[in-house]
């Protein structure tokens, strides 16, 4: 798609760049829209930035379904009640909301790559230090240590797409959320596996420390780099004083953190849940386990394949109903038969999971700057996550309290009605830095409020 050209009066806005060097302030017409769609020479440092981006991609749920796929055995080993583990698995989406929102704040002050070394050290850590307790407390704060390096990692993402391949927005997008996914697979996978193999559920839950730690080895270069060129930035752009975008006084902005947080609210409760759920319909602790990786297995081709596609449509709509559709399907099966038709049901569930991807994409398709869409991944993501935190929780209180899953099945319908009007209100083309000047000019008319900004803007 072919934005349209901003009116050359639009408000100046800020761009954050990956080096490091103070943002600046431009206004965002079509001169300074090609200025920041610039792509980066892989000779002089994109390859290396791919590669990061792609290692970094990996980690970003592996400490989440690992979890997942040994949570029986963490509850046994420490001792844990079904609400405790409820909130454990929940952690993510509560760590994911916090340190999302001050990700753009941690980017104006120091470089993007220094910010995400230190993302993959928190996250290494944290694995590590979290398996070397006998303590339910100490677990779970060092597990918020190694979530907040993960939360920092997925608002920056987006952005580092923007700003160094533009005119690859869809095949970079796809191509690091497969690699999220495959991590995510991996995971689920063989978690169990390597805990029977050492004898503990530790060791499956620990290993992937390893990962965040190849990680850090891929940005250190490029950290460095980052600083020599803040050192040498030119003093005039340090004088700047930008102007923010503001997702949430937009439709799009709060449209957009809906369909984020109730896509994520369901997909956290899926991989802190289904192991369970597969367990309880007689599946061994190995065969949930796989079913669990199954979900993420098949959704490597959804995860590549979705971003081009959103891409090249002019509106999101048929996506958006299809995976309605596909997900519904799913959560019916698993409340009437989960045991019988295990495999349809996985199939459809990780069609249905492609609403993260896409979700993704459209954080880059809706915005016309790295500027905007740092503010608008950090919104979604941290507002969505607050949504999301509720997933793992009440489904763990649910299932507790019944001990079934018709219930917690029934939450789950009612999250996806709710992603699916979010859906429809972002699936037609327009720019948060468009509503965003709109709103302005609605304060500047004296009619602007959170009311007449839902209802008119875009």
């Amino acid at each position: 798609m072919t934005p349209p050209a901003t009116c050359t009066d639009a408000p100046a806005i800020d761009v954050p760049a990956l080096t490091g060097a103070p943002t600046t302030r431009v206004a965002p017409g079509p001169a300074r829209v090609a200025a920041s769609a610039r792509p980066v020479n892989p000779a002089t440092g994109g390859a290396l930035v791919l590669v990061g981006m792609l290692l970094v991609a990996l980690n970003l749920r592996a400490a989440v379904t690992s979890l997942g796929a040994l949570l029986d055995e963490i509850r046994v080993g420490l001792g844990l009640s079904g609400t405790m583990a409820g909130l454990v698995t929940t952690l993510p989406t509560i760590a994911f909301a916090g340190m999302g929102a001050l990700t753009p704040w941690l980017v104006r002050r120091w470089p993007a790559a220094r910010v995400l070394v230190l993302a993959m050290l928190a996250l290494a850590a944290g694995q590590v230090l979290r398996v070397a307790t006998d303590s339910a407390a100490i677990f779970v704060l060092t597990s918020a240590l190694a979530l907040a390096g993960i939360a920092i990692a997925n608002i920056l993402l987006p952005m580092l797409v923007k700003q160094h391949f533009p005119h690859r927005t869809g095949l970079v997008t796809g191509a690091y959320t497969m690699a999220l996914t495959t991590g995510t697979t991996v995971a689920a996978a063989s978690a169990v596996p390597v805990a029977h193999a050492f004898g503990s559920w530790r060791a499956g839950l620990g290993v992937w420390a390893g990962l965040a730690a190849v990680a850090v080895l891929a940005w250190v270069p490029l950290a460095v780099r980052a600083q020599g060129a803040r050192r040498t930035a030119r003093p005039a752009a340090v004088a700047a004083t930008p102007a923010r975008v503001q997702p949430a006084r937009t439709r799009l902005g709060w449209a957009m953190a809906v369909y984020f947080g109730a896509q994520s609210l369901s997909g956290y409760a899926i991989m802190g849940w289904l192991a369970q759920l597969f367990r309880d319909a007689g599946y061994p602790a190995e065969t949930a386990g796989l079913l669990l990786a199954g979900v993420t297995a098949l959704g490597v081709p959804v995860a590549l394949a979705m971003p081009a596609l959103a891409g090249r449509l002019r509106t999101l709509r048929p996506l958006v109903l299809s995976l309605t559709a596909f997900s519904a399907a799913s959560y019916l099966g698993l409340a009437v038969a989960p045991h019988g038709l295990a495999p349809l049901w996985v199939l459809l569930l990780a069609l249905g999971q492609g609403a993260f991807p896409l979700i993704l994409t459209t954080i880059g398709l809706r915005a016309r700057t790295a500027e905007g869409t740092v503010a608008l991944s950090a919104f979604a993501q941290s507002t969505g996550y607050a949504i999301a935190a509720l997933g793992p929780l009440l489904v763990g209180i649910l299932y507790e309290a019944t001990g079934g899953w018709t219930l917690p099945i029934g939450f789950l319908l009612a999250a996806l009605a709710m992603q699916t009007g979010a859906g429809l209100v972002i699936a037609r083309p327009r720019y948060i830095e468009d509503e965003q000047l709109s709103a302005e000019r609605q304060d500047e008319a004296g009619v602007g409020s959170p009311a007449t900004a839902w209802s008119t803007v875009g």
